[in-house]
C-alpha cells in the first residue's frame, strides 16, 4: 500500500520531462495524507529543482511517511506498529542539442528496510521534435530487517529497464507508449506476515507458519496512453496498461482523466481509474498443511483482487502576475478515493463460522494532497 501512496505523491510533484528541455526552475511543497484498510500514511515532501550553465537542471527531494498500522495483516497475526520512513533524493540532467540525459540517486530509510537507488535515462527529440524516444535504467540494493530479531539480516537487489516513445500525431492529440522489465533478486516477502493452514489441533481451527517466497521475480509492464486537446481549452486523457510476471499475476489497469481550466485561474481535474489482477502461483488463503509447498504466500497484494479509484483534483494560480523572484504559484489540493475488493482473500477478524469459508475481505481508502508549487 505504501507503494501506491509514493506513486501517487510522486506523479503529483514531480511529473514528467519532456526530450529536449531541462525542467523548468521551481519548488514544490507537498503534505499527504492516506488513511485505509487499518492504515495511516502522513508526511511532507520537498522538491526543489534549478537550471544552471544554460544546459543542466538540479534537483532535490525530501520526502517522510509516518505510518501508524492495524491492518487486516498486522493485527491477524502480529501487533499494531508505528514507524518513520525518510527519503533523501537527488538528480542532474544534462542537455546537448536535442539530447537530454539524467542521473539520479535516491536513498530511503527506516528502522527495518534501507533501500539504495541509482537512476539513468536519456531522451532525444526527433522529426522536428513530433517524437520522443527515451531508454531508462535503474539499479537498486536494498538491505531487510526485522524488528526485534537482530540476527536476521538480508538483502534485495533490483533492476528495471524501460522504454518509451511519445508521439505528437496532430496539433490536439499525443501518443505514448512504454515499455518496462524489472528483475528482482533477493528477499521479496515481508518479514512478518504469515501464511495459515488448517490444523484440528488449534482452537481456530488453522495455525500460521511464516510465508516463503521464491527469490527471484520478472515482471513486464507496457501502457498506452492518449491525449487529446478539446477545443473549448479542455484536454481528455486515457491509458490503458498491461502487467505480467514470472509469479503468474497478470494484471490490467485502465485510466481515463478530464481536466478543464475556469475562469479567474481555476482548473479542475477529474479521474478514473480501475485495475484488476490474478493470483501468486503460490499464493493461498488457507493451505491444507504446514510446510504444504516449497513456496507460499498469504499477501493480500498477491491475491485476486479488483480497485477502484475516482479523483478529483483542483488547483488555483495563486501567482498569476509574477511576485518579486516568483514567475508563477499554485495551489492544489487532491482527493482520491479508492476501493478494493478481494476475491480469495477471507476477512479473519469475523470468527465463528467455517474455517475458510470466512467473508471476502474488501476496505475503502481517502487519499488527500495539499500541495504549492512555485515557478522562479
Amino acid at each position: 500500500m505504501r507503494k501506491l501512496v509514493f506513486a501517487v505523491v510522486s506523479m503529483a510533484v514531480c511529473g514528467s520531462v519532456a526530450g529536449g528541455v531541462l525542467p523548468e526552475d521551481r519548488a514544490d511543497l507537498l503534505l499527504h495524507s492516506y488513511d485505509g484498510g487499518g492504515v495511516t500514511i502522513q508526511g511532507p515532501s520537498l522538491l526543489v529543482q534549478k537550471q544552471f550553465a544554460q544546459k543542466f537542471s538540479a534537483s532535490a527531494n525530501y520526502y517522510v511517511d509516518k505510518v501508524s498500522s492495524a491492518s487486516i495483516d498486522v493485527i491477524t497475526t502480529a501487533s499494531p506498529y508505528k514507524e518513520e520512513r525518510t527519503q533523501y533524493s537527488v538528480g542532474l540532467d544534462y542537455l546537448h542539442d536535442r539530447w537530454l540525459m539524467n542521473i539520479g540517486f535516491v536513498n530511503s530509510e527506516e528502522n527495518d528496510y534501507a533501500a539504495k537507488t541509482f537512476n539513468f535515462g536519456i531522451s532525444q527529440d526527433l522529426f522536428g521534435d513530433l517524437t520522443t524516444i527515451s531508454l531508462g535504467y535503474s539499479l537498486g540494493d536494498d538491505k531487510v530487517g526485522r524488528r526485534g530479531d537482530p540476527t536476521f539480516s538480508d538483502t534485495v537487489r533490483r533492476q528495471s529497464y524501460r522504454l518509451g516513445l511519445s508521439q505528437i500525431l496532430t496539433k490536439n492529440l499525443l501518443l505514448g507508449l512504454s515499455f518496462e522489465t524489472i528483475t528482482d533478486e533477493g528477499f521479496l516477502n515481508n518479514p512478518y506476515r504469515s501464511v495459515r493452514y488448517l490444523d484440528p489441533t488449534s482452537p481456530l481451527g488453522y495455525s500460521y507458519e511464516r510465508e516463503i517466497y521464491p527469490r527471484t521475480k520478472t515482471s513486464d509492464a507496457a501502457a498506452i496512453r492518449l491525449r487529446y486537446y478539446l477545443p473549448w481549452h479542455a484536454a481528455i486523457s486515457g491509458e490503458l496498461r498491461k502487467y505480467s510476471d514470472t509469479w503468474k499475476v497478470h494484471a490490467d489497469t485502465f485510466e481515463l482523466g478530464y481536466t478543464q481550466p475556469i475562469k479567474d485561474g481555476w482548473l479542475i481535474e477529474t479521474k478514473l481509474r480501475a485495475y484488476s489482477q490474478t493470483r501468486a502461483s503460490f499464493f493461498n488463503d488457507l493451505f491444507p498443511t504446514a510446510d504444504y509447498q516449497n513456496f507460499m504466500a498469504r499477501d493480500k497484494e498477491l491475491s485476486a483482487f479488483d480497485s477502484r479509484a475516482l479523483r478529483i483534483g483542483v488547483t488555483y494560480d495563486i501567482v498569476r502576475s509574477g511576485w518579486k523572484f516568483i514567475d508563477r504559484g499554485t495551489l492544489n489540493l487532491v482527493y482520491d478515493h479508492i476501493q478494493s475488493d478481494y476475491a480469495d482473500f477471507r476477512d479473519l477478524r469475523q470468527t465463528g463460522g467455517v474455517v475458510g469459508q470466512e467473508p471476502l475481505y474488501s476496505f475503502d481508502a481517502n487519499v488527500f494532497q495539499l500541495f504549492a508549487s512555485f515557478w522562479f
